[in-house]
């Protein structure tokens, strides 16, 4: 096991760099997207409800492989959309972008009913009270309901992103040169089959454990007296 870490240490490190990347990237643009789309969901507007409805239901229940998939093999390489120029690096950068657009997309459905389980912890003379200051929607969720509903579901989302940090794998699939990639590449060409699972599965530990631990103790520091 230490000789395959001394062999292969810096291609290790790259490639938990690389899922690293991936994760802090979705997970952004996740908890952006999904707060949205949790807006949308609680929304007085029945098409935006519709809207939000649809967006859950459609990517809760897809393959996050097939959506990954579909992002660049469908997207990229069918209909020629880039995001990123021309290039020797195209392909492999186009592939990464793609691939956090699939994770961002699949990850938000869940922050969205997360969060919207924390919205509906906040009483509802909370929001009252913000209409008869004359608040609209928008300023209502933003400054009563949001605050409170994000201090509510910190273990919650926290779990979320951890499995993001995990479904990053997926991203292998269309060639993205993160953790389980490399690990395909070293089960190909090694023999020691536990070592190698070993070390990889002790890298995302080392990635994840600290995580819990921290929305944990955020959990229990910002947690909402009822």
């Amino acid at each position: 096991m230490f000789d395959l870490i001394s062999r292969y240490d810096n291609q290790i490190l790259e490639a938990f760099w690389v899922t690293i990347q991936l994760t802090v990237v979705s997970g952004i643009a996740a908890l952006v997207l999904g707060t949205i789309v949790a807006a949308l969901r609680v929304s007085p507007v029945p098409i935006a409800r519709g809207v939000g409805t649809a967006y859950v239901t459609i990517f809760r229940n897809t393959p996050l492989t097939l959506i990954i998939v579909f992002c660049s093999l469908g997207l990229y390489t069918t209909m020629g959309w880039r995001l990123a120029p021309e290039g020797p690096n195209s392909v492999a950068q186009n592939n990464f972008r793609f691939a956090i657009i699939g994770l961002s997309v699949y990850t938000a459905a869940f922050v969205c009913e997360s969060l919207r389980s924390g919205i509906n912890t906040v009483p509802m003379g909370q929001s009252e009270a913000g209409r008869s200051l004359g608040f609209s929607f928008g300023q209502n969720l933003r400054l009563v309901v949001l605050p409170q509903a994000f201090r509510s579901v910190i273990a919650p989302i926290g779990s979320v992103l951890i499995a993001l940090t995990k479904n990053s794998t997926i991203a292998s699939a269309i060639g993205v040169a993160e953790a389980a990639n490399l690990m395909a590449g070293m089960i190909d060409s090694e023999a020691a089959l536990i070592a190698i699972g070993a070390i990889f599965a002790l890298g995302f530990v080392i990635l994840t454990l600290p995580m819990g631990l921290l929305f944990g103790w955020l959990a229990k520091r910002y947690e909402v007296a009822r």
